[in-house]
């Protein structure tokens, strides 16, 4: 789970990331409202947090601006000072999934966090396997069948075949990805992530007719669509 979060506040910023960080997401932090706006254009982020008064470009402009430009758009909670009725119905009517004034206290914010991703984002399933038109995930032997036959692959290749399938329709960025499988970029090349999406590729048949194809979106990653 990847969280961006902005405010021109650093206490509440600081207060924030290491509340995220406490819950075992992965947040990153951002002052100005432009520098939000240049990141999404490179990497996948799950879920904005985001101030409304900052001085270079507001709360309610980054929203609009996402609405307009990213699809599917993000989770967006607004984490704002403003309590006027006015202002949270304009923010929910352009698309905030909630909205909480602050000052409020770490257990209410991470409360409401966690609300809005249990509504937004794809159910853990309790059972062990799962599938998708042809393909069936054994979630917990880590294997795969595409009709039947079972498909060899690795521990890395599995879990980041898995990662498309709960993200059909979702571009998901390089760096995304591969913090997702591998845990860590440090010492890790674009050309290992590239190396496992042609295998899964090729691997898993993703081409129409077996329902899905897995496409580069250039300059940015791979996504995984349903035919």
């Amino acid at each position: 789970m990847k969280i961006g979060i902005v405010d021109d506040d650093d206490t509440m910023l600081q207060f924030v990331s290491r509340l995220f960080d406490t819950e075992g997401f992965r947040s990153v932090s951002f002052r100005r409202g432009r520098d939000l706006i240049t990141a999404l254009a490179r990497e996948t982020f799950d879920l904005l947090i985001l101030d409304w008064n900052m001085p270079d470009m507001s709360g309610m402009e980054i929203l609009n601006w996402v609405q307009a430009r990213i699809e599917p758009c993000p989770q967006v909670i607004m984490l704002t000072s403003r309590s006027d009725k006015d202002d949270v119905a304009a923010a929910l009517h352009a698309g905030a999934d909630d909205y909480i004034v602050k000052p409020e206290s770490a257990i209410v914010i991470t409360a409401r966090v966690h609300a809005v991703l249990r509504r937004v984002q794809p159910r853990v399933m309790a059972e062990r396997f799962e599938r998708f038109g042809a393909y069936e995930f054994d979630r917990v032997g880590e294997t795969v069948t595409l009709d039947g036959t079972p498909v060899v692959l690795t521990g890395k290749e599995f879990a980041l075949a898995y990662l498309f399938f709960a993200n059909q329709h979702k571009p998901l960025s390089r760096g995304y990805l591969m913090e997702a499988v591998w845990k860590s970029v440090a010492d890790l090349t674009t050309r290992t992530l590239d190396m496992h999406v042609s295998r899964i590729r090729t691997k898993l048949q993703l081409r129409s007719d077996n329902g899905f194809r897995l496409q580069t979106v250039f300059n940015y990653g791979y996504r995984l669509e349903s035919c």
